[in-house]
């Protein structure tokens, strides 16, 4: 849970915002249209003083925050009760003080995300901006032809474009939406529900404790939609049991790092990349989850074929019956999950509601359930505690994606702005020679880069606008592009230097992070292979649209990585390893020739 201020009121005051900003969300989705330029300043306002003052760990970065926060606050706020009048401006600034209004809101954005997630992405969009100003300089074709700065900040600041865009339209209205979900599902007994249903499907295999690690994972990273945070909770749970039935640290704490980060690819939640994806590729939410859904199943396959191979070398034991869930815990525990689940899909396919509609319900649903246990009693206090959870965590991550998605905006408008990212577009099919396959190595190892230093989310933005149009220039659809990008930016949650679910787990079991990242790898060989399966197989994206040449694509995949994976991990002498390996390499990349 947050720590709070001690002050009583104080903290009665986080709670009463936090309660705000989940009302609010849920009230826009309830309440019908409202204008895009009221929505999402207020959207931002309410973010600020969560990203800026709760958190901040010195008085200085407090009051500096509290600043700050106000600034942007007024500035959002003025923006919302002026859109009638700026929305006639057309994007373009007619007074110094709105040009005053426009800096501070950018600089307020900027500094945002620093505080939130460290200089990398702020420092790209702080060089986008100073691009879109002074490009008109650069020679060559990389320069522009310039913009009237009233224009140039008017369409970021005071029009539907640059901070107010799209993207900043996706976190409003879908995104803190299921953000919200996770948040109330995780204050209750879904998380326990998880793990017991794990522990039963899975517990009494051999390796049990890490295929129970694998399930959980999957389950819980499907609503939380981060590595870090999978890792954090179901990793107090699994890493322990691992260890007590003898497995190597390394290999518990990289199962638990390459599983959590398969919650990023699984739907719903995905990280926020599914909603953000729809935007981009205008494609429905349910035919974004339905294409990831078969890649993300094959990836799990991958790590559990892996798991089989290291049973076998380290003769890994299953869980004691004694610490498996009763029958009665299962079913209990499970309803606190299935309850809220069933209402999301009756509302998206049996009732045919927005995403956002149906997940509103699911909120309400799992709201209620806040009020019983597993053991069916009402605890007053106990109720109160997990109400406070769920809108204080609810309103931290929405603030958190807020921020890396507004500071993702204003690259996102100087790309628009000033036609840089089909410059960058054109470099890339350049330096590939017009060829597909370089080309996707190129735009993997951008995604790699990138996604080092900044979220998933960020990085597959990023990634997306500028290489994006350069894949589906050379054929391939806009929605294998964007899946294309969007796994390889969740690289860096297992690939060295740079691999936060690694150190996580590492540092929770006390191991070398280094070796633990050389395993994850080996187990997570699905998440470098099967973005790369995904263009040699199209029709493993049509699993809604054509089922059948859908499963045959991923049976051939899943046939393929279970040779990879068997080879790196099960063969221990060098033929046998090369011999598998390639086997299953050439399985995955025969749709190529057949």
């Amino acid at each position: 849970m947050i720590k709070l201020p001690e002050n009583r009121w104080a903290a009665y005051f986080w709670i009463a915002l936090a309660m705000a900003l989940v009302a609010y969300h849920l009230a826009l989705v309830f309440s019908g249209l409202v204008p895009n330029l009221v929505s999402r300043p207020l959207h931002m306002a309410f973010i600020l003083p969560f990203a800026l003052i709760l958190d901040a760990g010195t008085r200085l970065r407090r009051i500096t925050g509290t600043i700050l926060a106000g600034l942007g606050i007024a500035g959002a706020l003025w923006v919302a009760f002026n859109s009638e009048a700026l929305g006639d401006q057309y994007g373009f600034i007619e007074s110094d003080f709105q040009l005053a209004v426009a800096i501070t809101l950018l600089l307020v954005v900027l500094e945002t995300a620093r505080r939130v997630i460290g200089w990398p992405l702020p420092l790209v969009a702080g060089l986008a901006l100073l691009y879109g100003l002074f490009g008109q300089y650069i020679p060559g074709e990389f320069g522009h032809s310039g913009t009237p700065a009233e224009s140039f900040f008017g369409t970021l600041t005071v029009a539907e474009g640059g901070i107010w865009g799209t993207l900043t339209g996706v976190s409003v209205t879908v995104v803190a939406i299921f953000v919200i979900f996770g948040a109330v599902l995780n204050a209750g007994e879904a998380g326990q529900g998880f793990m017991n249903v794990a522990a039963a499907a899975a517990g009494r295999l051999k390796g049990g404790a890490a295929k129970v690690s694998v399930l959980s994972s999957a389950l819980f990273g499907s609503i939380s939609g981060s590595a870090s945070a999978n890792v954090a909770s179901t990793g107090a749970i699994t890493l322990p049991a691992m260890t007590k039935l003898g497995y190597p640290k390394r290999l518990a704490a990289a199962v638990e790092a390459v599983a959590s980060s398969g919650g990023q690819i699984m739907p719903p939640l995905m990280g926020a990349g599914a909603f953000v994806m729809v935007e981009l590729t205008g494609v429905p939410y349910t035919g974004i989850m339905a294409a990831a859904a078969l890649p993300a199943l094959l990836y799990f396959l991958a790590v559990w074929v892996g798991i089989n191979a290291y049973a076998r070398r380290f003769a890994l034991k299953s869980m004691a019956e004694a610490d498996r869930p009763s029958t009665r815990d299962v079913v209990v525990t499970s309803l606190f999950f299935l309850v809220p689940f069933s209402v999301l899909l009756w509302g998206m396919f049996g009732a045919n509601f927005t995403p956002e509609y149906s997940a509103a319900m699911a909120i309400l649903s799992a709201a209620l359930l806040l009020f019983f246990n597993a053991q069916l009693t009402f605890l007053p206090n106990q109720i109160a505690n997990r109400l406070t959870s769920a809108v204080l965590n609810a309103a931290r991550q929405v603030s958190l994606i807020a921020a890396i998605i507004l500071c993702a905006s204003i690259i996102i408008g100087v790309l628009s702005i000033t036609g840089l990212g089909v410059k960058i577009t054109s470099l890339i099919l350049e330096g590939s020679g017009g060829l597909l396959w370089p080309s996707l190595l190129l735009t993997a190892l951008a995604c790699l880069i990138l996604g080092m230093e900044v979220p998933t989310t960020a990085a597959y933005v990023i990634c997306v606008s500028v290489a994006g149009p350069a894949l589906i220039k050379l054929g391939l659809s806009p929605l294998q592009a964007h899946l294309f990008v969007f796994w390889f930016a969740l690289l860096s949650t297992i690939t060295p230097p740079v691999c936060g679910a690694v150190f996580i787990a590492a540092g929770m079991i006390g191991e070398n992070w280094l070796k633990v990242a050389l395993t994850a790898m080996a187990l997570g060989i699905g998440l470098y292979i099967i973005p790369l399966g995904m263009i040699a197989n199209p029709d493993m994206l049509r699993l809604a649209e054509d089922p059948l040449p859908a499963l045959i694509a991923g049976g051939r995949v899943a046939l393929g990585l279970t040779l990879l994976s068997s080879g790196l991990i099960g063969a221990r002498r060098l033929v046998p390893t090369i011999a598998l390996c390639a086997g299953g390499l050439a399985v995955i990349f025969s749709g190529l020739w057949f």
